[in-house]
């Protein structure tokens, strides 16, 4: 899970005072999940044919080769379809008057 925060300073010109600083903070979250498999293993001879593997689980610990082949069916990571899930967080302080 990959977890970054953004911090923007935007100064705004009024025309009562001569300048103030608003902050906004933002943190986003992404997850990412690979789903079911959509290799096709009938291309060869003209089909359409998957396997119903319906989510991915790595065969071995993250860091090997293994860890990139499922182990329900023996497929390569990318064959299975990627979710992304992305969940920001935004705080927002008004300018000092």
């Amino acid at each position: 899970m990959k977890k970054r925060q953004v911090v923007i300073k935007q100064r705004s010109r009024n025309s009562n005072t001569s300048s103030s600083w608003t902050t906004t903070s933002s943190s986003a979250t992404s997850s990412i999940r690979y789903v079911e498999c959509q290799k096709n293993h009938a291309a060869n001879i003209g089909g359409y044919a998957v396997d119903g593997c319906r989510e991915f689980m790595a065969a071995g610990v993250e860091g090997t080769d293994d860890s990139l082949r499922c182990a329900a069916c023996g497929c390569h990571r990318n064959f299975h379809r990627k979710e992304v899930n992305t969940e920001v967080v935004c705080e927002y302080s008004p300018p000092n008057a």
